[in-house]
């Protein structure tokens, strides 16, 4: 069974940053796609970034230019980099393991932008 620990999330006054990592065992982010997710409070999931194993991104219009999805391979962790947070950024942030047809999910970090 693959496991994807998040961390990083909290806290943030708007126009901050912060960087969520995501650790995956068992399955590596070399071989599949990786990405980063949200759920804001009564909204749908929605993709944030993505990373292939070829090391392609794309990102939602509403992050373009504020958030940077990157992979370490020697570690198996794949990072989202969020600068200019915006309130409206606020919501429970999901790491994701895409990998033959099949959704894997870490259990989320919630990320709170507020003055």
């Amino acid at each position: 069974q693959v496991q994807l620990v998040e961390s990083g999330g909290g806290l943030v006054q708007p126009g901050g940053s912060l960087r969520l990592s995501c650790a995956a065992s068992r399955f590596m982010f070399t071989n599949n796609v990786g990405g980063w997710y949200r759920q804001a409070p009564g909204k749908e999931r929605e993709l944030v970034a993505r990373i292939t194993p070829s090391g392609s991104t794309n990102y939602a219009d509403s992050v373009k230019g504020r958030f940077t999805i990157s992979r370490d391979n020697a570690k198996n962790t794949v990072y989202l980099q969020m600068i200019s947070l915006k309130p409206e950024d606020t919501a429970v942030y999901y790491c994701n393991l895409f990998k033959l047809g099949v959704n894997y999910w870490g259990k989320g970090t919630l990320v709170t932008v507020s003055s």
